[in-house]
C-alpha cells in the first residue's frame, strides 16, 4: 500500500481554521505518485475485521511463544547481535527442545522472527541485528536497526 495520513478536526484551534479536509473527515492513501482520499468511515469499516484476524492469526500461541517473542526482541535491542536457542532456553528456563520447536513455529508462519544459517534469530519484528537502511536509537542508548 502507501502512506495513510488521518486528518480528523479535533482540537478547537483547528476547528477555527478553515482548511479543505475539516469537514470531509477523510483518510488519504498514498499509492505510488498519487494520493486517493477515502471517508473515514469507509475505511473504519474496512478496519473492522482486523481484531479478530489477527486474533485467529494468533491462535496457535501459548504463553511460551508469547514469552520466547517478548524476550528476543528485548534482548536483540540489548545485545545488538542474534541469539542462540540456548540462551533463550536457559534466560527463560524452558527446555531447549521446546525453544528450537517455537521458533520454528514463529518463523514458519511468517510472525515475528527470522533466524539466520547458524539458527540464532537476527529478526524480530520490529528490530533486526542485520543491516537495513532503517537506523533505530532507543532511549536508553542502544542502537539497532528496523525490521
Amino acid at each position: 500500500m502507501g502512506a495513510i495520513l488521518i486528518i480528523p478536526a479535533t482540537s478547537s484551534l483547528e476547528q477555527k481554521v478553515s482548511y479543505p479536509w475539516e469537514m470531509m473527515k477523510s483518510v488519504l492513501i498514498g499509492k505510488g505518485n498519487e494520493i486517493e482520499e477515502m471517508p473515514q468511515t469507509t475505511w473504519e469499516q474496512q478496519l473492522e475485521p482486523v481484531p479478530e484476524l489477527q486474533a485467529a492469526r494468533l491462535a496457535f500461541m501459548t504463553d511460551e511463544h508469547h514469552a520466547v517473542r517478548y524476550f528476543v526482541v528485548k534482548e536483540l535491542i540489548r545485545q545488538g547481535r542474534p541469539l542462540e536457542p540456548t540462551l533463550i532456553s536457559s534466560r527463560l528456563d524452558l527446555p531447549e527442545p521446546l525453544v528450537v520447536e517455537i521458533l520454528d513455529e514463529l518463523e514458519k508462519n511468517l510472525l515475528f522472527l527470522v533466524r539466520n544459517d547458524d539458527g540464532a534469530v537476527s529478526w524480530a519484528f520490529p528490530v533486526t541485528v542485520d543491516r537495513t537502511p532503517h537506523r533505530l536509537s532507543f532511549s536508553t542508548g542502544e542502537r539497532l536497526y528496523g525490521a
